[in-house]
């Protein structure tokens, strides 16, 4: 009887860790990080640069000790990704990221990860192995999460989202990110003139 008992435990608690919310406040930092992978549709959000919010601030530390500002790379197209090393689509879309900001880099795109997660070690592991040339903050007090909530929705791990070149929210892919819509963003953005 127990051993059932926690047989039923323990896939109700599988099943919660693949699913979307929870609590009351599906929108909080805690939802989105906190209880494992939550898979996103690849729905994909893009707003017209009169309706765009912002401009966003974010700012951190990445796993190499290093102050990472959104704010230093106004007049560039920004994409932010959110993500932790055990999350089954966020390994997928690695190659794809790690191409992108490879494909573009003089091109005035910046890349910049954001892990609530993963210690150093378990993050540098993965971006090792991927060979992500971008960096990544290391959010374990959830501010960078935060800074984005306020902005826009993120709701699934991994979210992607792409900031113009004011540091305004342009577009939000929830879950894993298609490569060649990604890139259809950032090339929008990228022709777009920048604010006076």
């Amino acid at each position: 009887m127990r051993r059932r008992a926690l047989a039923l435990v323990a896939t109700a608690l599988l099943l919660a860790g693949c699913t979307t919310g929870g609590s009351a406040d599906p929108g909080t930092p805690e939802d989105v990080a906190d209880q494992g992978y939550q898979s996103g549709d690849g729905s994909t959000t893009t707003w017209a640069a009169d309706e765009r919010s912002g401009p966003l601030e974010l700012a951190g530390t990445d796993f190499a000790g290093t102050a990472q500002d959104v704010a230093d790379w106004r007049g560039d197209v920004v994409v932010l990704n959110t993500w932790y090393a055990n999350c089954p689509p966020c390994r997928a879309e690695a190659p794809d990221l790690a191409a992108l900001a490879t494909d573009y880099a003089d091109d005035g795109l910046h890349l910049l990860g954001i892990n609530r997660t993963d210690d150093a070690g378990t993050a540098q592991a993965f971006e090792r192995q991927f060979e992500v040339p971008y960096p990544s903050l290391a959010d374990t007090d959830g501010s960078a999460i935060a800074a984005l909530q306020g902005t826009v929705p993120v709701n699934a791990v991994p979210t992607t989202v792409v900031l113009d070149r004011s540091g305004k929210v342009a577009g939000r892919i929830l879950g894993l990110a298609d490569p060649s819509t990604l890139r259809s963003m950032v090339d929008a953005l990228l022709a777009e003139q920048p604010a006076p």
